[in-house]
Formats: C-alpha cells, sequence, structure tokens
C-alpha cells in the first residue's frame, strides 16, 4: 500500500480544496489523495502553527516534509518578510503545495521536491516540521539530526511530535545534537519541541 510519506506517481487524483484560518489569515490548501492529512489539516500542524512566534531578525525558513504546504504558506502569511522554502520527498504533496501558493497569492516560496535535506542547498533562520512519524525513527532522526548543518548560528528548529509517538525520545535527540531541546508547549499529547543552534 503506498504511504503518503513515499513518493507515489500512480495515484488516482480526486483533488479537494481545505479552508484554514491561522490567526487573522484565511487560507485554501489544495490536497489529494496520497498525502498525509488528506482532508484537514491535523491538529499537530495547528498547534505548532500556535506556537510560533517568528522575529524580523529571522528571514529564512525551510518546512521539511511540507505535504500540501500547511506550514510553510501559512507562516509566510503570518510573517511577510520570510523567504520560504517547503520540501518533501512525495512529488504529488509538492505540486500541491505548488498549487497551494498559486491559490494564496504568494512569492518569495518554493516547494520542490528533495529526499528530507539531499537537495537543499541554503541555510536558514528557521526549520519547522511535522515529521512523518510512520516512516520510522531512522528518517525522523535523520530530519533532527541535519537540521544543525541547515541553519545559521542561533537558528532554531521547531518540530511537533505526538507524546506516544516518540516525543520523549526526539527531544533527547535534539539535545545530544544542538545542546539544548526545550518543550515550547504541550496539547492533548503532541509536544512543540525547539533547539536552538
Amino acid at each position: 500500500m503506498p504511504h503518503y510519506y513515499t513518493n507515489n506517481t500512480d495515484l488516482k487524483s480526486e483533488k479537494t480544496k481545505i479552508p484554514f484560518q491561522y490567526r487573522n489569515h484565511h487560507l485554501v490548501f489544495v490536497s489529494d489523495i496520497g498525502v498525509f492529512s488528506k482532508t484537514r489539516v491535523d491538529y499537530g500542524s495547528r498547534v505548532l502553527l500556535d506556537s510560533m512566534d517568528v522575529q524580523k531578525t529571522q528571514k529564512t525558513l525551510l518546512d521539511v516534509g511540507c505535504g500540501y504546504g500547511t506550514l510553510g504558506l501559512s507562516l509566510k502569511k503570518e510573517y511577510p518578510w520570510l523567504n520560504v522554502e517547503m520540501v518533501d520527498v512525495n512529488e504529488r504533496a509538492v505540486a500541491l503545495a505548488n498549487e497551494s501558493i498559486q491559490l494564496n497569492h504568494e512569492d518569495h516560496i518554493r516547494s520542490y521536491k528533495s529526499d528530507i535535506y539531499q537537495d537543499v542547498h541554503s541555510k536558514f533562520d528557521i526549520i519547522v516540521s511535522n515529521p512523518p512519524i510512520r516512516a520510522g525513527k531512522k528518517v525522523v532522526f535523520e530530519i533532527l539530526e541535519k537540521a544543525y548543518d541547515y541553519l545559521n548560528d542561533h537558528g532554531e528548529l521547531i518540530v511537533v511530535i505526538q507524546k506516544k509517538q516518540g516525543a520523549p525520545s526526539a527531544k533527547k535527540k535534539m539535545g545530544e545534537v544542538f545542546g539544548n531541546c526545550e518543550i515550547i508547549r504541550r496539547d492533548k499529547g503532541y509536544f512543540i519541541l525547539k533547539s536552538v543552534k
């Protein structure tokens, strides 16, 4: 059975539009079969977004495992000075994210295919991720570990993981890599974890 965290090119298509309110912004995402949380924005992404407080000194953001673009697009709307890049291994997700970018009339944001950081060639002030837990701990830990090399000095890695799906081990791993990791929010079993380079 195909999974959203793999690259499926032979799925049938049934596109839908998902309205989403983030703070004062009304967004619409284009979704389809074969992507994560295809019928609504998932609760974990909502909790992460509600936890964000981007400063004017932070100029660049990378959304790893972007799906149809929830995190990157929402943050671009709220913090318009950000230059945002979004990556996903799933070509359909990338195409949907690009459709969502057009639909929400955003510039200075792009979505492209990358197996985690493989095709990422910049460094960022912020990396956000709602990592694909079902892809396994190896993939999740690679997102956490390698983020260090793609952050500018004082850059932040912010992720959402459910407690029962490995938040304690992710917190430990981020602490090992960055020398720090704090829980900035807990909500219904979801942990928002932040490490600073």
